[in-house]
């Protein structure tokens, strides 16, 4: 990830069209004229050997012969030429080119290639190939062949589809809104969307992200970025292809579950974005996130002059998951008051056909100081009897004048059907801010993007309960299976050695037992019945994975004899259903009877993007049938378990009903988090099913399994899974640090549920340290940002925190951000007031920059003030070096070179 030189790109000072032409029609013509009508201050030069001027302005042969440096380069050329260009124009000092021009190739030799290759000796960015082009329309930047430019405002659109940058200009620029600025990234040859939403994160002009994907090219890039991006701003999404064709089939239930477009859904939850399924959605939103911040609460009271406008909206509302306003008795008594007779008594407020503009504002009014209503949707459906135009005024006036008393004002949402008519009516609620649609559908659409990027905020921010301090798996056991798996050439192992696995991770689960012959089926049954009652056989296969579907599982049996005959059948019915199978015999496993219980699967699944996820849902045989799944991208905590169980309608059933208690749902959640933690720890592991899982109010055992190996070429810098779009918990990062009276205090990165032992640590750590390290006294210390302390990215970011090991509480932190480059990373510190001169921060800061230069960092920096004297001694010692900040006499900003 990187937004090195994409400032040339988006504030540029000077800019060269390359292939510039005075045929009209060409695209190279229209650019420039788009160039010239959108007002760009700096010098626009022309590049084209074949004229020496166009359209008066001179023109020159090359980019060497310009008479002076550019920032950007837009290039119109054919494509064979390009890398050329591209080398010419890095050595003339441009760091960034827009590539119009299509047909490049892909792979080692390719056009593509070359134009890379000839860009990175410069550092200068490439967007496209097969471009539209880029507008900034705050600076009056319009370097496209679009066919008009956008307004300007705060909403940056990033779209790999030219198509639908041009259709949302014409949109938005008949609605009166405006884009700080719009990509098309084409081909993302080099600048792709982690590098933009790294960009519009930090970007002062931009309130809000809109993205049109086809396909992601670096998942961890993208991952990484997008959870930066959406804990700061709105972004939303909408990804085309949904139903493509899907993941390659795979042998298990989960493989087979966890199609391609699943999986991006949990990507995008998972970052924080808000997903959306077409184009009018993402317009919907667009108009929603122009005019209306986001806000907590999903309660609306809708406010309409026909009761069937009401009854549809109230419809997609509780398909959408919202909610009405119950509305309190003191706003029934205000309406009641301001009403006629004949109002809905309800929330739909329906103020009859009539309503002139006074009712309008009179309900509105009531509606905005009800303490039970989170927003107010307004409806009007043109009648003889009433204005649509005096009511909108109304409407406004009303919005208008409740801000000047209240801030912030309740959002107000607006419907406003009919046609031309009411065009002009929904054009008076732009001077206020209300965004306004054409149909309910549309706008109660509008108010549910608002309360789920919220919802999806608070997600974000939620502190996970800790783990049970007995979780701790026996890694190496289970890689020592896995290991001897490969070795004997298997693809799947065999079901005791999938026993081992899951016992390695403190999974219960069924033990079975195998036989290579009817007689030892006979033998083992004979052992386990008097102990359980009944068992099952199943055929033991390498080759065969759903042993159902062939007849090979035998159920409830219960005597020995019974067992030998089952052997007999499922070994016949394997060898006619799939000749070719290595038939290894037969297992035997005790029967677990438990009534009630709930039959589920958990799996992993390898996807080809984002690699492997977790996969929920409810179980059995016929788990392919129902598909009640949900998907998430792992590690993950029980936090975001009890989620993932929560988005399936099984999750229902694990409550209490009728005469059944409720399944240990928290068991259940702590199993998917084993089994996430698995595929981090042993990348081997391509697809893992536990189906079914059985759940009740007693835990969970899982009665069948299968785990599918594969050899692993390697692991990522910390020893974890290469494939994880997310880096997980590092835990061989794990140090114990030894302080100078010999004491030793347990070091590890920090983790999200260690948000509880902050409070306890800053009650010891006196204001003058908090000064020091806060520039303030009085840090804020509310539970969002305690969450950005402790909810890191490992992948850009890491914090040590030092632990008693006798108490657990916290003793010190030391942390680092890396920027989008990974180059440079600032660092802070703390240690608890009463622990200073122990030698804890000097360690502390030792792990750190030996963390960082292992993480491929350069360069480690940080802002100190004068009067903190004991870390500028401390950094001084460790070898960093000093320099007065010009801006701030008191600062003083340190740097270590890693190299």
């Amino acid at each position: 990830m990187t937004v090195r030189n994409l400032e040339a790109a988006f504030s540029p000072k000077s800019i060269a069209l390359i292939g510039a032409s005075p045929r009209d029609g060409s695209v190279a013509h229209v650019v420039l004229r788009n160039m010239r009508d959108a007002g760009f201050a700096g010098p626009v030069y022309l590049v084209n050997p074949k004229y020496t001027e166009i359209d008066g302005q001179p023109c020159y042969p090359s980019a060497a012969a310009l008479p002076g440096p550019v920032d950007l380069a837009i290039l119109a050329t054919p494509p064979q030429t390009v890398p050329g260009l591209v080398a010419e124009l890095g050595a003339h000092g441009a760091r960034a080119v827009v590539v119009i021009t299509a047909g490049f190739g892909n792979g080692p030799g390719s056009l593509r290639q070359q134009t890379l290759d000839a860009a990175r000796p410069h550092t200068l960015r490439v967007f496209g190939p097969n471009t539209v082009g880029l507008l900034v329309p705050g600076i009056g930047l319009n370097g496209s062949f679009a066919h008009a430019s956008p307004l300007k405002g705060d909403l940056a659109l990033l779209s790999q589809s030219g198509a639908v940058i041009v259709t949302m200009i014409d949109w938005a620029n008949d609605r009166g809104i405006g884009f700080s600025s719009m990509v098309s990234l084409g081909d993302m040859a080099d600048v792709d969307f982690g590098d933009l939403l790294d960009w519009f994160a930090a970007d002062v002009h931009t309130r809000a992200i809109l993205l049109y994907v086809e396909g992601i090219t670096n998942p961890k890039k993208f991952m990484s970025a997008a959870r930066a991006a959406a804990r700061v701003k709105p972004v939303v999404v909408v990804k085309s292809g949904r139903h493509a064709e899907a993941a390659k089939a795979a042998a298990s239930h989960t493989g087979a579950l966890a199609g391609v477009d699943a999986v991006y859904d949990a990507a995008f939850r998972r970052a924080g974005l808000l997903r959306v399924y077409d184009l009018d959605e993402l317009f919907d939103s667009v108009e929603t996130l122009s005019r209306v911040k986001p806000f907590r609460g999903r309660r609306l009271s809708v406010l309409t002059n026909g009761g069937g406008l009401g009854v549809l909206a109230v419809d997609r509302l509780i398909d959408l998951d919202g909610s009405l306003a119950p509305l309190s008795e003191q706003t029934f008594v205000r309406l009641d008051q301001s009403l006629p007779p004949t109002w809905s008594k309800s929330n739909p407020v329906d103020i009859i056909g009539d309503a002139p503009p006074e009712r309008y504002s009179a309900a509105l009014e009531a509606l905005l100081d009800d303490e039970t209503t989170d927003a107010v949707l307004v409806m009007n459906c043109p009648t003889a009897l009433s204005s649509s135009d005096a009511a909108a005024a109304s409407v406004a006036e009303t919005v208008r004048n409740h801000e000047s008393k209240v801030w912030p004002c309740k959002p107000v949402f607006a419907a406003w059907l009919g046609g031309a008519k009411a065009a002009d009516a929904r054009k008076v609620f732009d001077p206020v801010e209300v965004p306004v649609f054409s149909t309910p559908t549309a706008a109660v659409r509008g108010v549910s993007h608002l309360v789920r990027y919220s919802e999806a905020q608070d997600m974000l921010m939620q502190t996970p309960p800790s783990l049970p301090a007995d979780f701790t798996p026996d890694v190496e056991a289970a890689r020592a299976v896995v290991a001897d798996g490969l070795a004997a050439g298997k693809t799947w192992l065999d079901r005791p050695e999938i026993a081992k696995m899951l016992t390695a991770y403190g999974i219960p689960a069924v033990a079975p037992e195998t036989a290579e012959t009817a007689a030892g089926a006979r033998e083992i049954a004979a052992r386990l019945l008097p102990e359980f009652g009944a068992c099952a056989v199943k055929i033991n296969s390498p080759d065969i994975q759903h042993k159902s579907d062939i007849g090979g599982v035998r159920l409830n049996i219960e005597t020995p004899h019974a067992a030998e005959e089952a052997a007999r059948e499922v070994i016949a019915a394997a060898r006619a259903a799939v000749p070719d199978a290595r038939i290894l015999g037969v297992t035997v496993e005790p029967m677990i009877r438990r009534p009630g219980a709930r039959e589920l699967i958990l799996g992993l699944a390898d996807d080809k993007l984002f690699g492997p996820v977790v996969l929920f849902g409810q179980g059995g045989t016929a788990v392919e049938v129902i598909r009640d799944k949900a998907l998430a991208l792992p590690p993950l905590d029980l936090t975001l378990a009890h989620d993932l169980i929560g988005r399936t309608r099984i999750s229902r059933l694990l409550k209490a009903f009728r005469n059944e208690p409720a399944a240990d749902i928290d068991e259940v959640a702590l199993t998917l988090v084993k089994i996430a933690q698995m595929a981090a720890d042993i990348p081997e592991i391509r697809e893992l099913d536990l189906n079914p899982l059985l759940a009740d109010k007693d835990g969970v055992v899982a009665v069948d399994a299968r785990i599918r190996i594969e050899a692993e070429t390697g692991t990522d810098r910390h020893g974890l899974n290469p494939r994880f779009a997310i880096r997980p918990y590092p835990k061989e990062w794990e140090r114990e640090l030894t302080l100078n009276d010999g004491t030793s205090v347990l070091a590890r990165p920090v983790r999200p549920e260690d948000e509880a032992l902050y409070n306890a640590f800053f009650a010891k750590v006196e204001k003058e340290d908090l000064r020091l390290r806060f520039f303030t006294p009085k840090p804020d210390l509310s539970h969002r940002f305690l969450a950005r302390l402790t909810q890191i990215d490992y992948a850009r970011a890491m914090a040590f925190v030092a632990l008693d090991p006798d108490t657990g509480e916290l003793l010190g932190v030391v942390r680092i951000h890396a920027d989008p480059d990974h180059e440079k990373a600032e660092y802070a510190i703390l240690v608890r007031s009463d622990l200073k001169g122990q030698g804890l921060g000097w360690a502390l800061m030792q792990l750190i920059i030996d963390y960082a230069r292992e993480d491929g960092l350069k360069t480690i920096h940080g802002d100190v003030l004068v009067g903190n004297r004991s870390m500028l001694s401390m950094c001084r010692q460790l070898g960093f070096a000093e320099v007065l900040t010009a801006a701030d006499p008191d600062l003083v900003t340190v740097t270590l070179s890693l190299d």
